[in-house]
């Protein structure tokens, strides 16, 4: 069965389940081309049969990802050249349903964001590439700064690891599943993948056979569906101190 009414080429970007349209929460919006947007949840309280716009994407963007914030989190984006960047929630202002939001990264070249967290207490930054290495490093490891600077290096993309495929905020007790282009599924705790340096290759994760590549990663949820509440209510919340307050146009990566 149809569960929505889609335009011919449209694709379903993220799945987000809500219990309650609080007026203290936000739906967190990113596209590939590093935009970012943040409207209240209970904007989309009444949502008609045909849906409701979300978010205007430019031609040539696209959707990639919405998660549920509280107002006072921490993000970070993330590319597949191996670049990533983290900014106060705050940075971005809330914004009507009808918008097209803010630079959240700026992009060199044709460089692509490929992920987007929401910090939560007792989290670590799972990175993982196509070629099936990946890696866990603390998020203290990436400085927070403005929103719209170039980030900086969180992994060292080569001919070995491959681009970057996605990157999850996860925690020791958690579970992971890998999966491939030719339908290989791995699982595997989180807790064995060790956590190292930020700026490093990463270590293998899954073997795949030659030519096949990782397409996707999800958590495995082991006690209950609430995950996203927890996480919207344990985010990692930041004032002014320890922001870089450089310009973000003159960041460069380190």
């Amino acid at each position: 069965m149809n569960l929505l009414n889609m335009a011919q080429g449209e694709e379903v970007a993220a799945l987000v389940p809500v219990r309650d349209f609080s007026d203290d929460l936000y739906l967190f919006f990113c596209t590939r081309r590093g935009v970012v947007k943040k409207t209240a949840l209970s904007a989309y309280r009444n949502i008609r049969a045909v849906g409701l716009n979300a978010i205007n994407v430019r031609e040539g963007d696209e959707l990639i990802d919405v998660k549920i914030t509280g107002g006072g989190s921490q993000v970070i984006l993330a590319t597949r050249s191996g670049l990533a960047i983290r900014f106060k929630e705050g940075d971005v202002r809330p914004m009507g349903r009808s918008t097209e939001g803010v630079r959240g990264i700026a992009l060199a070249g044709d460089d692509q964001v490929v992920g987007m967290v929401v910090v939560y207490r007792g989290c670590t930054l799972l990175v993982v590439t196509e070629h099936g290495m990946g890696k866990r490093s603390d998020v203290d490891e990436y400085r927070l700064q403005r929103r719209g600077g170039k980030g900086v290096i969180n992994l060292r993309v080569t001919d070995r690891t491959g681009r970057v495929v996605t990157i999850k905020a996860v925690s020791d007790t958690e579970q992971l599943m890998v999966m491939s282009r030719n339908g290989v599924v791995n699982r595997q705790p989180v807790g064995q993948i060790r956590v190292i340096g930020r700026a490093t290759q990463g270590v293998r994760l899954v073997n795949l056979d030659e030519g096949d590549l990782v397409m996707d990663v999800a958590r495995v949820v082991l006690e209950n569906g609430d995950d996203f509440l927890k996480e919207a209510t344990t985010q990692v919340s930041v004032g002014s101190a320890g922001v870089d307050k450089d310009d973000p146009e003159s960041q460069e990566p380190e």
